[in-house]
Formats: structure tokens, C-alpha cells, sequence
């Protein structure tokens, strides 16, 4: 069995108690991680802190040099990475290629840093003196991570805070740390000095000690609202810099005149890829008017249509969740919903063997009161909903706590215009059911899908690792210099 050590200041390093890593697929144990404490934790900021010294002072091109390495090294080792996030995920191999490629896709905006740096200047703002800025690092930068993109979500930070100048600890989920292991691998043969990345592995009490540090400047965390209510709490307590960004209970809104057979191709998509275990996952379809039994009809045939099986099986379209305690969980989301009265048009329970598999389940007439539909379940349970209107539609959208994505199927441009203008959701997807924006874009949602006012990669991930500096600059010849200030406020005249 494997033993995943932590990667600190470009060495293998060990150090606290072990957790057991086990294949979803089967259930059983395939190896260990080590569990970082204060001392890890120490060494981890400390390693960084000493990079930064001398990263903060690296050339703009010799960083994208690096970049650049660094992204051609994930394109040629995508099937041996995706290999290992499918064995400690569970996620199909297909699913684990597309987010190395979404990630990647990060790394290539990173890779033109040095134009997202670029500052501004005014020449002659006043007699003989010019003004400019410039954005400079913050030092060492902590990102904490979720187990369901064990590649993706951690290139949404580390390029683009490396890129611009800063060190970085990563602190992935300790159930799935292989994929970050081998990530720091990539880095130090791309030319990264040893520091500049690090990986801690950990649990919460890792995670508390990383924010809490002093020497952590700044902390990108991705997870459950909860966690990251705590983090962006306790961190900016600190006097950190924090992006937080939460959970999720994503809408798709279907319309009478929308393509249903699309609709529904791309709902099951996006409801049951990755076994539901996405925060972008559309988890509630309100289906609006004389749309909702059609609909319901083709999505019920694409569920039972689909295949379930190990992520490494060619045959499999999904895969099974984390852990036997997710499989509890979102079993009794289910269970609970029915005894409440739900329909289970789709009932994916009750399948035997090894493993942690729950097929597609589908639910129609649950309340709103429900946990059922008031909590993220995260997995592959998609319940419908039914609207009169589309202002409807919008109202029950809006009257969610979270905002983090939503989608409207339609073939209407005034309909869809409306809905993204009134929608209290970050990111909106027309006849698009995962709207996740481009690298050159940034991802975050609203209300409680995000705590902090940064979001995620993109020109706001470049502002998040960087803070802007203003210089007023005169340079007066020799001979007009004055041996006395002036003590009037300085004016354009």
C-alpha cells in the first residue's frame, strides 16, 4: 500500500499520524496519508516563507517560462494523473481528464501573466511629475480544497498566486492526496524553485492551524458553506486576505419551448457526471407550464439509461461516491424525501456488492421544506420542481440561500435575457446546464456560495494574489532644486 507523504520545501517529509486512503470502487484500503500537525504545518509555512525571499523577486519571464513547462508536463501525464484521481476519487477516467483539461486551462492564463500585470502610467499628472502603479505578491498564500476536483480546483490557485510572484501550501482533502503529490512532482521538474510549492496534508485541525498562522497572507478555500462561513471568519479575524467559496443548489429551468430532448440530454449530464459530486452539478430542474411531464418522462428514460460501475471500467458513465458515509447520507436524503411523500420516479438504491455505488435517483412533487431540496446532497439525486411561469421559476431560484450557478433551457432570446438579468446567481448557463466560465474568466457564485469579495482564477484571482502599489514620482534637474520644502498641497498647476 501506498503512503502519501507531505511535499515541503521540494522533499518528501514525514511527521503526525496516518489516515487510511480506500478505493471507492471496492471500499477497500489502498494506502495511507500522513496528517500534518503544528510541526508540518510550521515547516510548510516556513518552507514558503523563506521561497518567497527570493520568488517575489523573480522575472515576470523566467515565471511563465516556468509556467509554460509546467502546462506542456500536465498535458503529457493526464492519463497517469487522471489514473490516480480515479483511484482515490471514484470518478470515471473520462470525468478525471476533463477537469485536468479545465485546470489547464488556468495554467495557460497563467502563462500570460506578465500582461495581466501590467500597471498604468500618466505622464505630467502635475508640473514635472509623473504617476504609475504596479501590483505586487502578498508572501506566502494557503489554498484548502475539496475532495471532488482533486486536480482542478487546486490549478484555480496555486498557477496563477505562483505566477504572480508569491509561495504557496496546498492543503488537499486527505482522502484523495495522491493527484497533489504528484502535481508537486511536476512543478520542481518544470524548473519551480524548492518552496515556492508545498503540499500539507491534513484534516480540519491542518486546515485551522494553516489559516490561523501568522505568516499565511492570504487563503483560497473551496467546500461546503459551512466550512467556508468558518474560514473566511477565522481568517480575516487574522487580518488575512480570504476567498471562500461554498456550497450549492443549482436550478436548471426548462421552459415549454425549449428543446426537450436536449434539455434533458444535457440535465442528465450535468445531475449525475461525477456521481452528482460537483458544486456545479444542476441538482433541481423546474420545469415551467406544460413542460414538466415530458420532461420528466425523457429524464426518467436517460437515468435509468444510465451505467454504473468502477471509474476504470470503459463501459461505466458513473462511477460511486467517496465513502461509505456519503452513500449513508445521501441514501437518507432520499429515504427521507419518499416517507415525506416524494415520487421516486428513478430509484437507484439498493445495489449489492463492494464499493460505494448509488445509481441515479429522481425525485418529483418534494417540498421545498425538504432537506431534500434545502440542503446540498451532493450526489446523484435530481429532484423536480414545478413553476406556473417563468417569473415563477425565478422567485424559487431567488428564494434559495445559495447562488452559486444556475441554467434556462429555451429557445426564446427575451426569456433568456430576462432570467439572467433577474437571477440572483453568479454564473448562468443558456442551454448550457454547467455554466463554468473560462480560465480568462473568474468562477465564483452569490450570496451564501461565497464569503469574500474576490472570486475565483481569472483577472479576479490576479487582484486576490496581488495588491496594488501607487508611485507619484518627480525627478527635478540639479539646478532647480530648493533647499526648502514646500509646504502647500500639491495641485495639476
Amino acid at each position: 500500500m501506498s503512503l502519501i507523504q507531505h511535499r515541503i520545501g521540494g522533499v518528501e517529509v514525514g511527521g503526525g499520524s496516518t489516515a487510511p486512503l480506500h478505493d471507492p470502487a471496492t471500499g477497500e484500503q489502498s494506502g495511507e496519508v500522513v496528517l500534518g500537525r503544528a510541526a508540518e504545518v510550521n515547516a510548510a509555512v516556513g518552507a514558503a516563507a523563506r521561497a518567497f525571499e527570493t520568488w517575489q523577486d523573480v522575472s515576470q519571464a523566467r515565471r511563465a517560462r516556468i509556467m509554460f513547462a509546467f502546462r506542456d508536463l500536465l498535458e503529457r501525464h493526464e492519463d497517469e494523473l487522471a489514473r490516480l484521481v480515479t483511484a482515490e476519487h471514484g470518478k470515471v477516467l473520462d470525468d478525471a481528464r476533463g477537469e485536468i483539461v479545465r485546470g489547464r486551462e488556468v495554467v495557460e492564463f497563467a502563462c500570460g501573466i506578465p500582461q495581466a500585470l501590467k500597471g498604468e502610467y500618466s505622464d505630467q499628472v502635475s508640473s514635472g511629475i509623473d504617476a504609475y502603479s504596479f501590483r505586487q505578491p502578498l508572501g506566502v498564500c494557503a489554498g484548502i480544497v475539496p475532495f471532488n476536483f482533486p486536480v482542478m480546483v487546486p490549478l484555480w490557485m496555486h498557477p496563477i498566486a505562483i505566477a504572480t510572484g508569491n509561495t504557496f501550501v496546498l492543503k488537499p482533502s486527505e482522502r484523495v492526496p495522491s493527484a497533489s503529490a504528484f502535481i508537486a512532482d511536476l512543478y520542481a521538474e518544470a524548473g519551480l524553485p524548492d518552496g515556492v510549492f508545498n503540499v500539507l496534508n491534513g484534516d480540519r485541525e491542518t486546515a485551522d492551524a494553516l489559516i490561523r498562522h501568522p505568516d499565511v497572507a492570504a487563503v483560497s478555500f473551496v467546500g461546503s458553506t459551512p466550512v467556508a462561513r468558518h474560514v473566511h471568519e477565522t481568517a480575516t479575524a487574522a487580518g488575512k486576505r480570504v476567498q471562500a467559496l461554498g456550497g450549492a443548489k443549482n436550478h436548471a429551468v426548462v421552459l415549454p419551448d425549449a428543446d426537450l430532448d436536449h434539455a434533458a440530454d444535457q440535465i442528465t449530464s450535468a445531475a449525475y457526471g461525477s456521481a452528482g459530486q460537483r458544486c456545479m452539478a444542476i441538482s433541481v430542474v423546474v420545469a415551467v407550464g406544460e413542460a414538466a411531464d415530458p420532461l420528466v418522462a425523457r429524464l426518467a428514460d436517460r437515468a435509468r439509461a444510465v451505467k454504473v460501475g468502477p471509474g476504470t471500467d470503459p463501459g461505466s458513465d458513473m462511477g460511486p461516491l467517496i465513502s461509505e458515509d456519503a452513500l449513508r447520507r445521501v441514501t437518507g436524503h432520499v429515504d427521507a424525501a419518499q416517507a415525506a411523500g416524494a415520487t421516486v420516479v428513478v430509484d437507484g438504491r439498493g445495489r449489492t456488492g463492494p464499493g460505494y455505488f448509488l445509481g441515479p435517483c429522481l425525485l418529483d412533487g418534494v417540498g421545498t421544506d425538504l432537506p431534500a431540496y434545502t440542503e446540498e446532497i451532493f450526489g446523484p439525486v435530481l429532484i423536480v420542481l414545478r413553476a406556473g411561469s417563468l417569473d415563477e421559476a425565478i422567485a424559487l431560484v431567488n428564494a434559495n440561500p445559495h447562488g452559486n450557478g444556475t441554467a434556462i433551457f429555451t429557445s426564446s432570446g427575451e426569456a433568456a435575457r430576462r432570467y439572467q438579468r433577474a437571477v440572483h446567481v453568479g454564473m448562468v448557463g443558456i442551454n448550457v446546464p454547467i455554466p463554468v466560465p473560462m480560465a480568462f474568466y473568474s468562477f465564483g457564485g452569490w450570496k451564501a456560495s461565497l464569503f469574500g469579495d474576490t472570486h475565483i482564477h481569472g483577472p479576479e484571482g490576479v487582484r486576490f494574489y496581488t495588491r496594488a502599489k501607487a508611485i507619484t514620482s518627480r525627478w527635478p534637474e540639479p539646478q532647480a532644486a530648493s533647499t526648502a520644502g514646500e509646504l502647500s498641497f500639491p495641485t495639476a498647476t
